[in-house]
C-alpha cells in the first residue's frame, strides 16, 4: 500500500499547499481520502484528468471536500467527460447535506457526475477495492469521521479533524502509519475540535501504532524535534 499526500493544510492553506487529500494506491487500485481546495489541480499536474476508483469524504468543512464541485463540472463538461469517475463515499446524510448546499454551491452537480453512496460509523465497507471503517472522531458540532484503511495485512489510519477522544485511539490501534491532524499551538476553551501536537503524540502512544505522520498543521507551527511533518507530494510506503 502507497500513500501520497496530494494536499495536507489546515483550514487557511499553506503557502502554495492545497487543503485535505491523502491518495492511497495498491496494484493499480487506487482511493483518493478527502478532497480539499487545491487538491484536484494537484492532480491534474501529473495526469490530463485524474482516474480514481473511490473518494471518501470525511466530514463536510469545505476545506475536506471543496475540490468535489470543480471535480463534478469538469466531469460533466469539461476535461474529465470522457474518464469514468471514482465511486464517492459521503458520510452519513451526505446526500441531503449537498441538496441543502445546491442554492449557493450548485452542489447537486456532485449527485449529477459521481455514485454517491453513503458509509456508517464503524461499519465495515469496501471502496477501491480496500477494507475502510470509519469512526467518529469529536469535531465541534459536525459529524466527522476517521478513516481507518487496510488491505493485505497493513493498515493506514486517517484523523481527519478531531479534538482528543477515545474514538481517535481505536481508530489508530496497532496501524502502520497514523495520519493525525495537530492544527493547534495550544487547546481551544470551550467546545474542542482539534489536536494540539503533545495531544496527537499521546494518542498515538496509547493506540500502539507503528509510525505517526502530522497533518493539517500551520507551517507557522513547529513540531517538537524528531516529528515527522507531511508535506504536499510526500510519499510513502504504509
Amino acid at each position: 500500500m502507497r500513500l501520497q499526500v496530494v494536499g495536507c493544510s489546515p483550514a487557511w492553506p499553506n503557502p502554495g499547499g492545497a487543503q485535505s487529500g491523502y491518495l492511497v494506491e495498491e496494484d493499480g487500485r487506487r482511493l483518493l481520502l478527502d478532497c480539499g481546495p487545491g487538491v484536484l489541480p494537484s492532480l491534474r499536474a501529473k495526469e490530463g484528468w485524474p482516474r480514481l476508483d473511490a473518494i471518501v469524504i470525511s466530514h463536510f468543512h469545505l476545506d475536506h471536500w471543496g475540490d468535489l464541485i470543480p471535480w463534478a463540472f469538469g466531469g460533466l463538461f469539461g476535461a474529465g467527460r470522457d474518464v469514468q469517475p471514482p465511486t464517492l463515499w459521503l458520510p452519513p446524510g451526505g446526500r441531503e447535506t449537498l441538496h441543502g448546499l445546491d442554492p449557493v454551491l450548485y452542489a447537486n452537480a456532485v449527485l449529477e457526475l459521481f455514485e454517491v453512496r453513503e458509509y456508517e460509523g464503524q461499519t465495515p465497507f469496501t471502496a477501491a477495492g480496500f477494507d475502510v471503517i470509519a469512526h467518529r472522531m469529536l469535531h465541534y458540532a459536525i459529524e466527522s469521521y476517521g478513516l481507518r484503511v487496510t488491505s493485505k495485512e497493513r493498515t493506514l489510519a486517517y484523523s481527519a479533524d478531531t479534538a482528543p477522544c477515545l474514538g481517535l485511539v481505536e481508530l489508530a490501534r496497532d496501524a502502520d502509519v497514523f495520519l493525525c491532524e495537530a492544527t493547534l499551538a495550544e487547546p481551544e476553551p470551550g467546545i474542542r475540535g482539534h489536536l494540539t501536537a503533545a495531544e496527537a503524540l499521546d494518542a498515538f502512544a496509547a493506540s500502539g501504532a507503528g509510525r505517526i505522520v502530522v497533518i493539517h498543521r500551520p507551517d507557522e507551527l513547529p513540531l517538537p524535534d524528531g516529528v515527522e511533518r507531511a508535506y504536499d507530494g510526500l510519499e510513502l510506503e504504509v
